[in-house]
């Protein structure tokens, strides 16, 4: 069933992208943040921590897409739930997905979480090129978020969450490694990838395959996730982490890391999807790279972080509207089709916004 009004719960930069994104595909939308914010679109100040004014924020809404830090998301589809809304998100977070799965039980409209870029486009990319195998035995997903330019020794710049990214650093990772579903330590696995000739250095992190690994167990040898840094990154990070034991306190290892390599405008999304697989009895490798630059949306230059991320959920809930997707239960991203996900108004900044090494 068509659906037109929606709010957008958090306007940072991804979710203030959003917001604009489905105020041009034709919704109307609603942009709830805790301070004032100027928008082509519907504004409103509300204390989003608090989880327990949500309903009535909400009401009157077909939709809410949640931009908020993962922690808040529990409240936010609970709320949605109750309602009878669709709900979209952007989380890596395991057991809030878990949580939002478990309301899809008995949900009246579709719940959908991990809408973002990983996980989310790389799922659904990795989904469409292990399809055109007879057999699949690997999918490889590798993401990385980088500076175009890097500084120092970590060669970094904390364009996306903070929170988020300790996060996938530290907790444990689900792979399926020879046919076994299995959880490894984040931050191990390294190997060497290059992409239009720029060596980078891929590890273990956490939730980027969002439901992968249930999909493709008992079917495929070998699945999992790597983030893509520049050389000398993860053996930096698993010293501040683990040998300086700021694991213990997440909180201030995100506050020290931002105020050490804060975001920069000139930032590039590495995208290196692998499959590999039988046709008519010959084994072959199919792959996806591209690598995504800021691009200018609405008169300004938007950071490809924050258009690639904003762009995959737009892409989605477009989908939804039109029909071509579910309209209630759970929603997992590799169950969308690559295609006509391009094809939405919002999916074809993927066709645009990039630099590709073609396969």
């Amino acid at each position: 069933m068509s659906f037109s009004k929606i709010a957008v719960l958090g306007l940072g930069k991804v979710g203030h992208l959003a917001a604009e994104l489905l105020h041009d595909a034709g919704f109307v939308v609603t942009g709830i943040d805790s301070r004032a914010v100027t928008a082509p679109f519907a504004t409103r100040t509300a204390d989003l921590g608090n989880t327990r004014g949500l309903a009535a924020l909400l009401e009157g809404q077909d939709a809410v897409l949640s931009c908020l830090p993962y922690h808040i998301n529990i409240g936010v589809s609970t709320a949605a739930h109750a309602l009878g809304l669709h709900y979209f998100d952007l989380t890596e977070d395991v057991p809030t997905t878990k949580h939002i799965r478990e309301l899809a039980k008995t949900s009246k409209g579709l719940m959908a979480p991990q809408c973002g870029l990983a996980p989310g486009f790389v799922g659904i990319v990795a989904a469409d090129l292990a399809a055109q195998f007879e057999t699949v035995r690997s999918i490889k997903l590798r993401v990385g978020a980088l500076p175009q330019n890097p500084t120092g020794l970590l060669g970094y710049a904390f364009n996306w969450s903070p929170e988020g990214v300790v996060n996938e650093y530290l907790n444990d990772c689900e792979v399926i490694e020879e046919g076994v579903l299995k959880t490894v330590s984040a931050m191990e696995w390294t190997e060497t990838i290059y992409i239009d000739g720029m060596q980078l250095e891929a590890f273990t992190t956490s939730g980027g395959l969002g439901t992968m690994c249930e999909t493709y167990a008992g079917k495929i040898a070998n699945l999992d996730y790597k983030t893509m840094r520049y050389p000398g990154h993860v053996d930096l990070m698993n010293f501040f982490f683990h040998e300086l034991l700021m694991r213990e306190n997440r909180a201030e290892a995100g506050r020290i890391l931002t105020n050490a390599k804060p975001p920069v405008d000139a930032d590039v999304v590495y995208v290196h999807v692998a499959a590999e697989g039988k046709t008519d009895g010959q084994l072959r490798r199919r792959e996806f790279v591209r690598a995504y630059y800021p691009i200018d949306i609405n008169g300004k230059s938007r950071t490809a972080i924050a258009w690639t991320t904003s762009a995959s959920v737009v892409a989605v809930i477009e989908m939804v509207r039109d029909g071509k997707l579910p309209q209630s239960g759970f929603l997992k991203q590799e169950e969308i089709p690559l295609a006509p996900y391009l094809a939405t108004r919002t999916g074809n900044y993927y066709n645009i916004g990039h630099r590709s090494r073609h396969a």
